[in-house]
């Protein structure tokens, strides 16, 4: 217990060093630089300003009560990182929600580990120290794969080096942001996974996602089905087409002119389909008990 005393007292001492504008601490050559610069630090939590290059854009209530009264019952066991902007001035790196726990608990000062970097070297630390988190979900994964593309300029093949990812897990992830904006939210919040994401974006049009997407979660459709699903959605489109422009070529006069009365009299959808011979079908769908005994009524007349 005293050697946790000592640690927080020789961080708080550090502290001192960083509160003394005549001796601001600017880079890693400056006078007491390697005293503070890679060490641990109690920083005052009011001078730290959260960091815009964030992959992570989701935080749920539930789990950071959970981890503030964690940190109110045993403090922070894990120091945030944070980049020096200026004087008495920080920027976190990463442990936004060790940051966000602890002014829910009310501390006035978190330990810190301190770094000194630019824009582009504290950009690409935010986002490679989060993309190795656990609890990214697969969208903020994707989007921080994309940012490190777009704003760091580097290759899919470069980055695989840098993150210790496979290219083909990349290019997974970045396939998802494809999706439509309402599946990749779905994503985010649960209601599907990445298999299922990876299964929709087989299917171009969004509006033919949107409603596969539906049907995946209002039934409780897993990744395999999914994968059905999208394949039969696929698979049958031309050689239905195909098969309808032919049923109606084929369609009789006397069958055409009929259907319109017959529809009338049911007031409802009829399909008919028939060959250039006579012979055919009807069929005439009903949704409910009451509406088939509705269509019996009509036709028998009971």
């Amino acid at each position: 217990m005293a050697k946790a005393t000592k640690k927080q007292a020789l961080g708080r001492g550090l502290s001192a060093l960083l509160k003394d504008p005549a001796n601001d601490i600017k880079s890693v050559s400056d006078k007491n630089a390697d005293k503070v610069i890679g060490n641990v630090v109690e920083l005052d939590i009011d001078s730290i300003e959260v960091n815009p290059f964030q992959p992570r854009s989701n935080f749920n209530d539930e789990a950071l009560e959970e981890l503030a009264s964690s940190i109110r019952e045993l403090g922070i066991i894990q120091p945030i990182t944070v980049r020096k902007l200026g004087f008495n001035k920080f920027q976190l790196v990463s442990g936004e929600r060790r940051y966000r726990a602890s002014k829910l608990v009310g501390l006035e000062t978190i330990p810190s580990y301190i770094r000194i970097a630019n824009d582009q070297e504290s950009l690409e630390m935010a986002l490679v120290e989060n993309i190795q988190r656990q609890d990214l979900d697969p969208i903020e994964i994707a989007l921080s794969y994309q940012r490190l593309i777009d704003e760091i300029q580097v290759t899919q093949e470069k980055l695989s080096d840098r993150v210790g990812k496979k290219r083909s897990t990349i290019t997974n992830y970045l396939r998802l942001l494809k999706l439509d904006p309402i599946i990749q939210t779905g994503m985010r919040d649960g209601f599907i996974s990445m298999g299922h994401g990876r299964a929709l974006i087989n299917i171009d049009k969004k509006k033919d996602q949107l409603a596969i997407y539906e049907k995946v979660v209002s039934n409780g459709l897993s990744v395999r089905e999914t994968e059905q699903l999208v394949k039969t959605f696929k698979e049958p489109k031309v050689a239905s087409s195909q098969a309808k422009q032919t049923e109606k070529a084929n369609v009789p006069t006397f069958v055409s002119e009929g259907m319109a009365e017959l529809k009338e009299h049911l007031s409802t959808k009829v399909d008919v389909s028939s060959s250039s011979s006579g012979k055919g079908k009807i069929v005439i769908p009903f949704h409910s008990k009451e509406e088939f005994q509705r269509l019996k009524k009509l036709m028998t007349g009971e």
